[in-house]
């Protein structure tokens, strides 16, 4: 299912559109912290292109980069917070979360684990690769192959868009890495740090209804309003 999960159908659900929008502008808002010049500021630059991919209004957009570059008296104060363990059926996974109030999310994210197995820190973390991610498009033929090669990434597989590429690079190779593929054919549409699973659970080796509560399991920790980022072991 990719390096970072998402919940299937998620597009069909009225509120939908909403979660989205809210997570982007807490993206946005947390990468404005370091500037809120996007010339100057790569991950803003990223997180402004997915906000409006997503249509996000230009007073939306504006707002969540003044607020979190404190330009309008009001400095954002989200913390960054991560949670491993297991949904059903022993497949590892760590949940990144934006939270305004830890108490909260803690809370929630213990509700939400109850048909899993929410683990102290490094349970599951060992079997995951912590990677730079970066997705991008193709211009014309472009080869993700010869790109990954070129650019320096270390792998490549296909993105979560339809015809998009995910490149994955060492942690500290990300910025030359996204700098370098628009020389190969390559626009980047995100980039950031995450996981890649080094052992995922085979969805083939789970029967439908096992397969179905561990996407029922995956699809609520989605739709948590401060979950940001869900990666999984398991492929296809």
């Amino acid at each position: 299912m990719g390096a970072q999960w998402k919940a299937k159908h998620r597009e069909t659900a009225a509120n939908a559109k909403g979660k989205i929008m809210g997570k982007l502008a807490k993206e946005i808002q947390i990468a404005a912290k370091s500037g809120a010049d996007p010339d100057m500021n790569p991950r803003l630059r990223l997180a402004i292109v997915q906000a409006k991919k997503a249509s996000m209004t230009r007073e939306t957009l504006e707002r969540a980069i003044k607020k979190g570059a404190g330009l309008d008296g009001e400095a954002v104060q989200y913390h960054a917070v991560s949670y491993e363990g297991f949904a059903p059926h022993q497949v590892p996974l760590i949940v990144e979360c934006l939270t305004d109030n830890v108490n909260r999310t803690v809370a929630q994210i213990r509700v939400l684990f109850r048909k899993g197995q929410l683990g102290a820190s490094g349970s599951v973390t060992w079997d995951f690769n912590h990677v730079g991610l970066i997705e991008a498009t193709p211009e014309g033929d472009a080869d993700p192959e010869m790109a990954a090669i070129e650019a320096g990434a270390q792998d490549f597989e296909e993105g979560e868009e339809e015809g998009s590429t995910l490149f994955i690079t060492d942690t500290t190779d990300l910025d030359a890495v996204q700098k370098a593929l628009p020389e190969h054919g390559f626009t980047v549409t995100s980039a950031k740090i995450g996981y890649t699973p080094k052992n995922p659970v085979s969805a083939a080796s789970l029967s439908a209804e096992a397969l179905a509560e561990v996407e029922a399991f995956l699809e609520a920790i989605d739709e948590n309003d401060d979950v940001q980022n869900v990666y999984v072991g398991l492929t296809d």
